[in-house]
């Protein structure tokens, strides 16, 4: 209805202009009032059905107007006002077109079909016809239809749509992808993981089908608003026409008074919204989370697989006397590759990651619950659990260790002989603490953890964190209750991705979901979705939902003052009905290109990294993954040395010298002068990079140290003499030290920088 309207109004005041300039005034005024009259109609109905929703809107004042001017024979006065009531309509629904734009291509990238594979024919068939196991056929430009694990080749997928990230990822034979990314590359082969409705891009088409901004708060603030309005508006003309007994300025004051549009700014700001945070991979199900969220003064977060990658890495592997740690790790991996556990998958992808080559195993068989044993050559080898109480001394230091790192512990026998240790743990997420510094920029007051681990490892995190409070140990009952409580204080946010996660999302006043790796159970229950394996993403859609709030209520509140200045110079006369209704579709197409701002990224919520430097950051980053092994020869040969002095000791001196000297120290010379003139702009210039740039200086004198210690004993036959002991193993750790602080520091402060 709003384009004809539009047109018919128009078109009404048009041909009245024609014939007002030559000279007809009669039929001038006949257009004008055919025009007025065409409106009326639309506006009752429009008034009609905002009574029946129970809703006071303010379109009566324009169904008034109209036919005050209509009355008083004010028709050009009317013909504006019916042109301001179409435009303001016609602007509102473009509005909200462009604003859902990002939402409906959700919709229209679905995929409905998929290439099924039996034996050497290709079919076209139905995507809900896929079952799991079926093998598809990816074709170039191709959406992934299900979620699946690719059986050869490498694929080379465009996920901007599911993550908000315009670089292309690469994934291999073996690994999973999720459905509706886009085949950037060659065919490739996909076995099935999923059904077409148990997909990824299934429920975030199901989210995206829920999204819409009528509901939202503000929006019935909005509504608030226009309660007051309404019987103000009518109070000031008829004072007016009471004092000045002229109708025409009563006229005047309704026409002023009337802002259609103006209220709906609300609802474009809160959409617009929407649409910004699907760009970057948050689905909100309706306007009302979204503004929740901008309202939002507490966040409770859950730790395993929200602030941690909730997947098990390596973070030690300690050997036996006799032993490596890379023989350690390559036979503990030779046999956990055949085991699905999350511990066997973490093991064996750190041997791929160091280069390790895996032998052959036969035999394999597992015990649940107590781990993984196979025969390699002619040793029998296990890794798993040790129930043997009395360990030796290498191995009660690893264990301890473990204890105060929060690590889970995988031992190595071989021919039931301890031969090692492997310590896993659940990291910390990069871009966590950049993330929560964010959050607290964008309103929130009071950070809480809440996990159903223990308390040192959970106390440990918040420290890092700098959370408010954490609690342990905490069931599902139990994070229920944490999250009604402090929802008694404040707006309250839940974040998780576990299935004991989902009572707690539902509970809390806006539920999010980490959707990209966790539950269906939490995302279901969930307000808001991150499709992508991100939490900064939090922090994306918390600025969003402040900002879109904030300019909601701005519009809104902004608009009605400039009406109301403009109703008291119409009451005072100031004002003709005609002028007036030019100025007020002056000030509502000005408050919804205002709410349309909230569609414009904020480029002061977020560091905008240019290409060049991202590639930097992302070339970094995985040199730092190649170094940990570097890092930890470091920590094993200051032990080493602790035991004993002697050319064994001294070898494994040398050997890190050579690390430091072929592979660390070129790395932190390519950071020092690549990597940081690079950041420097972004982060506000070469201070900002200052103190990381001292903590190269120290590694670099330290390294030196280690070198100079070296000469000594070589000028000393090959030994090392006692008053170099206690310095050099100072050295060894101190640079471990500063080594892992420095690299964590990067990682969390540059690295998240880039996906």
């Amino acid at each position: 209805m709003e384009p004809v309207l539009l047109a018919v109004t128009a078109g009404a005041l048009l041909a009245g202009g024609i014939a007002w300039l030559g000279g007809s005034g009669p039929v001038a005024a006949a257009c004008w009032a055919a025009g007025t009259a065409a409106a009326i109609l639309p506006a009752v109905a429009w008034v009609i059905g905002t009574l029946r929703r129970g809703r006071a809107g303010v379109d009566l004042i324009a169904v008034l107007a109209l036919a005050g001017t209509l009355a008083t024979d004010e028709y050009l006065a009317g013909a504006l006002i019916a042109l301001m009531l179409a435009t303001g309509r016609w602007l509102d629904a473009a509005a909200e077109r462009r604003a859902s734009h990002d939402l409906r291509h959700l919709l229209e990238h679905a995929p409905r079909s998929a290439r099924r594979r039996t034996g050497d024919e290709v079919r076209t068939v139905p995507l809900s016809e896929v079952r799991v196991g079926d093998l598809l056929v990816v074709g170039p430009g191709e959406v992934v239809p299900v979620d699946g694990r690719i059986e050869d080749g490498t694929a080379v997928l465009d996920e901007s749509v599911l993550t908000g990230e315009s670089l292309q990822v690469e994934r291999t034979a073996g690994e999973t992808v999720r459905s509706g990314g886009v085949n950037a590359g060659t065919a490739f082969e996909l076995r099935a993981c999923a059904t077409e409705q148990d997909s990824t891009y299934a429920e975030i088409v199901r989210l995206a089908q829920q999204a819409g901004a009528e509901s939202a708060p503000v929006i019935r603030l909005a509504d608030r608003y226009a309660a007051w309005f309404l019987p103000l508006s009518l109070a000031v003309a008829g004072l007016a026409w009471l004092v000045s007994g002229s109708a025409v300025r009563a006229v005047a004051v309704l026409v002023v008074a009337t802002p259609c549009p103006l209220l709906l700014a609300a609802p474009v700001a809160i959409v617009s919204g929407l649409s910004r945070a699907a760009r970057q991979g948050v689905v909100i199900r309706d306007g009302a989370a979204l503004e929740t969220l901008g309202r939002a003064r507490t966040l409770i977060l859950d730790k395993t697989g929200t602030l941690t990658t909730g997947r098990p890495r390596v973070i030690d592997v300690a050997a036996a006397p006799g032993h490596t740690p890379a023989e350690v790790l390559a036979l503990a991996a030779s046999v956990d590759q055949y085991s699905p556990h999350v511990l066997a998958r973490a093991i064996t992808d750190e041997a791929h990651a160091r280069g390790l080559a895996l032998a052959p195993v036969c035999d394999v068989s597992e015990e649940p619950g107590r781990g993984a044993t196979g025969r390699v050559g002619s040793r029998v080898v296990s890794v798993g659990r040790h129930a043997d109480t009395s360990l030796p001394a290498w191995a009660r230091a690893a264990d301890n260790r473990a204890t105060l790192d929060g690590a889970a512990v995988a031992w190595l026998t071989t021919d039931s002989s301890l031969s090692g240790a492997i310590l896993l743990r659940d990291p910390l997420r990069h871009d966590a603490p950049r993330t929560l510094r964010r959050l607290r920029e964008a309103g929130i007051q009071r950070l809480l953890m809440l996990t159903g681990d223990r308390a040192e490892p959970a106390r440990e995190i918040a420290a890092v964190l700098g959370l408010d409070d954490v609690r342990a140990q905490q069931s599902p009952a139990d994070k229920v209750a944490a999250v009604q409580a402090e929802r008694e204080h404040a707006v309250t946010v839940m974040v998780g991705d576990g299935v004991n996660d989902a009572p707690a999302l539902a509970a809390a006043d806006v539920g999010v979901a980490m959707g990209a790796r966790g539950s269906s159970a939490s995302s279901e229950v969930s307000d808001i979705v991150l499709t992508t394996d991100r939490v900064d993403r939090l922090a994306d859609a918390a600025t969003i939902a402040v900002r879109a709030r904030r300019i909601a209520v701005q519009s809104s509140l902004g608009g009605m003052l400039m009406s109301l200045a403009a109703m008291a110079a119409a009451a005072y006369g100031l004002l003709p009905p005609a002028a007036g209704a030019l100025l007020q579709e002056g000030i509502d197409v000005a408050v919804i290109l205002n709410a349309l701002r909230a569609l414009r990224v904020d480029r002061t919520a977020q560091v905008a990294i240019e290409p060049a430097t991202e590639q930097l950051i992302q070339r970094f980053a995985a040199e730092h993954d190649d170094l940990r092994d570097v890092i930890e020869a470091v920590r094993e040969t200051a032990d080493q040395l602790s035991e004993t002095t002697g050319p064994q000791a001294l070898d494994a001196v040398r050997h890190v010298d050579r690390l430091l000297t072929d592979r660390l120290l070129p790395h932190e010379y390519a950071e020092e002068h690549q990597l940081y003139p690079a950041l420097a702009p972004t982060l506000g210039g070469p201070e900002t990079t200052a103190t990381m740039s001292r903590a190269h200086t120290e590694i670099q004198r330290l390294a030196r140290r280690i070198t100079t210690h070296l000469q000594l004993a070589d000028a000393n036959h090959g030994r090392l003499r006692p008053e170099q002991i206690d310095d050099l193993r100072a050295c060894l750790y101190g640079l471990y030290s500063v080594l892992r602080l420095h690299f964590t520091q990067e990682e969390e402060n540059y690295f998240s920088l880039a996906p």
